[in-house]
């Protein structure tokens, strides 16, 4: 009776490589993604939307930001079962070609005054594209990273993919601080535009990195033990893992303080019921994100030591208690607070849940379905969160100046995170080929299983 062959091993140095394709890759998407955010608070309403009407033109534009939220779900089906079946290097280059491409042209778009309604409608198929990119990017760089990481450090590594997304805000806001501070003429007419146009750069580095990673060895054990992939991962995950999907859709709601703080925030501080000055809360978030940087690693370390759950808790029961301080501090009008509530809350405390759900995700699922189950978990539960800003600018009142309900809005969505946290399996001390199964037995049936999906 012949051997099979044995799987093929990933060369050495691959996890590092994996790491550093996961950390540029987001930083380039997450760039693109918050120089969105930061122009539809400070620009879009001017330029896509009716002036006569400024309330109106500002919750159209912050709802086109929540558009490539919606567009992530679908994004999600498709490119997960791509990925579990194709394997995670053909989707991270793939989510990094069409988030670059979407972006530059957004900043080729005409304005509502050179034509007319057709420009918001360019506007928002764009911001589609962009969210069906990035419904692919932090699934597939997690499932790379965790699969070619050592056991021990799986949320170290991970945690590169999170700390990549806090790069790319940082640049995004580093970038517009310069853009912000000219004329409003200026602004208006092309300086806004130069963000989006620079997202090519960092787009043609990070093709030339993912080009050469090889794909990891669990998806190569999987692919060889199984004789194949699933041929429906959808399937096979709907049916066995459903819990558990849900458990990553709930946990996922804690993006939501990504996006008020970056987004709503901004736009509240700068209207006229504060009056506070556009860079400098700019360099609130870019400061945030600076310290967010050293905290995420750090956070997760200490979650390959201690467990998943107790800094994933730490960050999103936190988050729900600093909004308040952070709201309340813009409200005051003093730069020092909002400063430091601001710091805090994002840079450090946020950080927590941030570092550890690219491994707490991707730990519940099997090599099989690790992608689907990671993409549409996260996507539906990060749409909710894109809405949050729309929902806010509602809650918040006709003037916009109704800080404490936003607050009270933000801390009733990372509620369904601590429920989710609380009843998953603590997993870091399973090993990388048991994940997803209640035992080596299941394991093993389950990929018969498979062979008949």
């Amino acid at each position: 009776m012949s051997v099979p062959a044995a799987p093929p091993r990933a060369p050495q140095g691959q996890p590092r490589k994996a790491a550093l394709a996961a950390w540029i890759g987001s930083a380039l998407e997450y760039y693109d993604f918050f120089i969105y955010g930061s122009a539809a608070a400070l620009v879009f309403p001017k330029v896509f939307f009716d002036e006569s009407d400024p309330a109106n033109a500002t919750l159209l534009s912050l709802a086109t930001f929540g558009v490539a939220y919606a567009a992530r779900p679908v994004g999600a089906f498709f490119l997960g079962h791509v990925g579990d079946r194709l394997g995670r290097r053909k989707i991270m280059v793939f989510t990094l070609v069409l988030m670059g491409l979407s972006t530059f042209l957004i900043g080729c778009l005409p304005t509502r005054a050179q034509v007319g309604g057709l420009a918001p409608l360019l506007l928002v198929l764009c911001r589609v594209l962009q969210g069906i990119s990035a419904a692919g990017e932090q699934a597939s760089a997690g499932s790379m990273t965790l699969e070619h990481a050592p056991a021990h450090r799986r949320a170290y590594f991970t945690s590169f993919t999170l700390s990549g997304t806090q790069a790319g805000q940082l640049l995004a806001t580093l970038v517009f601080l310069p853009i912000a501070a000219l004329p409003e003429d200026q602004l208006l007419s092309w300086g806004w535009r130069i963000p989006f146009w620079l997202s090519v750069v960092v787009a043609v580095v990070g093709y030339v990195i993912r080009r050469t990673l090889h794909e990891t060895p669990e998806f190569s054990r999987q692919t060889h033990a199984s004789g194949g992939v699933a041929r429906l991962p959808l399937a096979v995950l709907l049916r066995d893992h459903w819990a558990d999907v849900l458990r990553v859709i709930a946990g996922a709601l804690v993006a939501s303080v990504s996006t008020i703080f970056t987004v709503w925030a901004l736009s509240y501080a700068t209207s006229d019921a504060v009056g506070m000055d556009r860079s400098a809360m700019l360099w609130v978030g870019a400061l945030a994100n600076l310290v967010a940087l050293g905290t995420i690693p750090l956070w997760a370390r200490l979650a390959d030591r201690i467990g998943r759950r107790p800094v994933y808790l730490v960050g999103a029961a936190g988050s729900a208690l600093l909004m308040f301080g952070y709201l309340w501090a813009i409200s005051t009008g003093s730069y020092a607070l909002t400063f430091t509530l601001g710091i805090l809350a994002f840079g450090v405390v946020y950080s927590a849940a941030n570092a550890v759900w690219p491994a707490f995700y991707g730990e519940m699922f099997p090599t099989r379905v690790r992608l689907s189950g990671m993409a549409i978990g996260t996507q539906i539960g990060f749409a909710v969160a894109g809405f949050a800003v729309t929902f806010a600018a509602q809650i918040a009142g006709p003037d916009g100046a109704d800080w404490f309900a936003v607050a009270l809005f933000t801390a009733a969505l990372c509620l369904p995170p601590v429920v989710a946290a609380l009843t998953a399996r603590e997993t870091h001390r399973v090993p990388t080929e048991e994940l997803g199964e209640r035992s080596v037995a299941g394991a093993r049936v389950a990929d018969a299983r498979e062979a008949t999906v």
